[in-house]
């Protein structure tokens, strides 16, 4: 018997198996004996099945079971003695120049590759920072004044007034209108309604409906040409000119409702004071801020560290990737409530790229924390957690909550020694800094 450790490649290695037959037909009639005493077959009652017949019914099945079971743990043991790292799961096949004495199979394999880190103090990164000011604040209070808004009918008086002498449709107001579309003279599917109401300036319907729209009062009818893009989502209209005739049979003007007292307590300030609002709400940016601002750091840092690490990626863990990348992907339709999602007809091929990159982040990545001694230590852990549950209501229960389940605990683990990577690399790396908006630091971590 041969284990000599055959190399093929930059990863893939290749050994031979053999099993001398005498041993492992041994091990067949054991089981097969064993099997006797319990099976059920018509016409005879438990465990006294002739063994004959046993035999000639599964004796190829056990023949199989028993084969798999030496050759994973000769090829355990092999590995084991050559100190290989094996990489995925090996693939075996039976070898054809095989003795009469013996089983032979070829186990072809990967190993995980020797990963070169690189200099990190060549390393370029660029460094994101914004600073939370009363700027800041004041456009969040706006935001959370607009998510409040309500609406009263122009020219109605009320409490909050009539919305002004002019009736006419303006952005921001909601306007509930009948609207017709045709296409050559014809109705279209999904081209009229009655009492369709949108808001003005909100984007939620194409330009030169919202154009025609603006300026109209109660009872006003305008026609108009729409030209419907070429990647419009309606594929019988993409692409096409419709003439609609659109009229107003309500306008309503939006009032926000004002910064004081009541619009503090509906924040979760319960006496209402307004300095406590802003420094609450400076204290939920700022952590969002610093939440953006890692992202971003993490990013930066990840491609650094790809840009100078040397290493082979292993096929067998990127086809393992894949295909887990693809369940996801599967799970996710079915959530949305996509149907026979279990079954959609998904390439692995599609996610090759960033299967690719996963694994070889995660190889240079463990390097690194071994090398380093990154390791998340107990206490970082708590202090993560901490911080995180402070955005909630009830923070004790928060670090129940994760302390209770080792599955959330590790993904807590997993951030810190990320986070643990990034400050080391910025650390080392050559790091500039570079000021920006709260607002272009959020639109920078939507589109990474």
């Amino acid at each position: 018997m041969s284990n000599a450790v055959e190399n093929l490649g930059k990863l893939e290695r290749r050994v031979t198996i053999s099993l001398p037959k005498d041993v492992v037909q041994k091990e067949i009639d054991s089981r097969i004996r064993q099997l006797a005493k319990n099976v059920r077959m018509p016409g005879f009652r438990p465990g006294k099945v002739p063994l004959k017949m046993v035999t000639q019914q599964y004796s190829g099945q056990v023949e199989a079971e028993v084969l798999s079971d030496k050759v994973g743990k000769q090829f355990f043991d092999i590995s084991r003695a050559a100190n290989l790292r094996v990489a995925g799961q090996p693939s075996f096949s039976p070898k054809e120049d095989a003795a009469d004495t013996d089983y032979a199979f070829d186990a072809t394999f990967e190993v995980y590759p020797e990963v070169k880190l690189g200099d990190i103090a060549t390393a370029e990164i660029e460094r994101t920072q914004t600073t939370i000011g009363d700027a800041e604040i004041d456009r969040t209070l706006e935001i959370l004044r607009k998510q409040r808004v309500h609406f009263h009918s122009r020219g109605e008086a009320g409490e909050h007034g009539d919305g002004g002498a002019d009736t006419a449709a303006k952005e921001g107001d909601r306007v509930t209108l009948d609207f017709v579309g045709k296409i050559d003279g014809e109705v279209f599917q999904g081209g009229s309604a009655e009492d369709f109401a949108f808001v003005l300036g909100e984007g939620r319907m194409l330009p030169e409906f919202e154009t025609a729209a603006t300026g109209l009062k109660v009872g006003g009818t305008r026609e108009f040409d729409l030209h419907f893009p070429e990647d419009y989502h309606g594929k019988d209209v993409a692409g096409k000119t419709a003439q609609f005739t659109i009229t107003v049979k309500k306008i309503e003007w939006p009032h926000l409702p004002e910064i004081g007292a009541d619009f503090a307590r509906s924040l979760g300030v319960a006496d209402g004071d307004l300095t406590k609002m802003r420094a609450e709400i400076k204290d939920n940016l700022e952590r969002e801020a610093k939440r953006r601002m890692q992202a971003l750091a993490k990013n930066q840092v990840m491609d650094a560290l790809l840009k100078i690490a040397e290493l082979d990626v292993p096929n067998a863990l990127v086809e393992q990737d894949q295909q887990r990348l693809v369940e996801m992907t599967r799970q996710d339709l079915a959530q949305r409530g996509v149907p026979n999602a279990a079954d959609a007809p998904i390439p692995a091929e599609m996610f090759k790229e960033q299967a690719e990159r996963r694994v070889k982040l995660g190889l240079v990545l463990a390097e690194l924390v071994k090398a380093h001694e990154l390791q998340a230590k107990p206490e970082q852990i708590r202090a993560e957690v901490d911080e995180f549950a402070k955005s909630y209501e009830d923070p004790k229960e928060v670090v129940r909550w994760y302390y209770s389940n080792q599955q959330r605990l590790a993904e807590m683990e997993a951030y810190v020694v990320e986070a643990n990577v990034v400050d080391f690399v910025l650390s080392k790396a050559r790091v500039t800094n570079k000021d920006v908006t709260f607002e272009e630091l959020a639109s920078a971590t939507a589109q990474a």
